[in-house]
């Protein structure tokens, strides 16, 4: 387990309850678990995926990002952008816009086509941003995580501060 400062969690971290994840047990670097909970993500009332076979990506102050399998998303709405982002841990993302009857929601997903062998278990897997789409996690609508930039998924399980709150930019 990485430590903030040399502690297991730091002060200003909200306790975990019972059925609750503190965001700042997570690991660092990041690693990957598998969760079977029943995960869709719809845009303009159409299923873009729907899976039970996802893989978050735990990261210390971060709330998870959960990635689908590429079998289980209707990948005929994407359609690769020209976005691109670096990620020291997972290596080089791609974007996707996803193209509904003409309309056109940009940069709405991403992937790791040959993430960095320590993420290997999401290579080709997609991962979509809340604050764009609808994402659910047994039928709970999911909470974006704050700030323009990140992609993690808010359910009710997880407690932080987390990173993109106002204040976290020293973290």
């Amino acid at each position: 387990m990485w430590k903030y400062n040399g502690e297991t969690r730091p002060d200003f971290a909200k306790e975990p309850g019972d059925g609750e994840e503190s965001v700042w047990d997570y690991p660092r670097p990041p690693s990957t678990v598998p969760d079977d909970r029943k995960v869709e993500v719809r845009w303009m009332g159409q299923l873009i995926a729907q899976t039970e076979k996802s893989i978050r990506v735990l990261e210390t102050a971060s709330p998870p990002t959960f990635y689908l399998p590429p079998t289980d998303v209707n990948t005929s709405y994407l359609k690769e952008s020209s976005g691109s982002s670096f990620c020291e841990w997972k290596g080089s993302a791609t974007y996707w816009n996803i193209e509904i009857n003409g309309r056109v929601l940009e940069n709405a997903a991403w992937l790791y086509e040959d993430p960095n062998p320590a993420f290997r278990s999401i290579a080709g897997y997609f991962s979509f941003y809340p604050a764009k789409v609808d994402c659910y996690v047994d039928d709970i609508r999911v909470k974006p995580q704050p700030g323009s930039f990140y992609g993690g998924w808010m359910t009710p399980e997880i407690v932080g501060p987390v990173k993109g709150e106002p204040g976290s930019g020293g973290w």
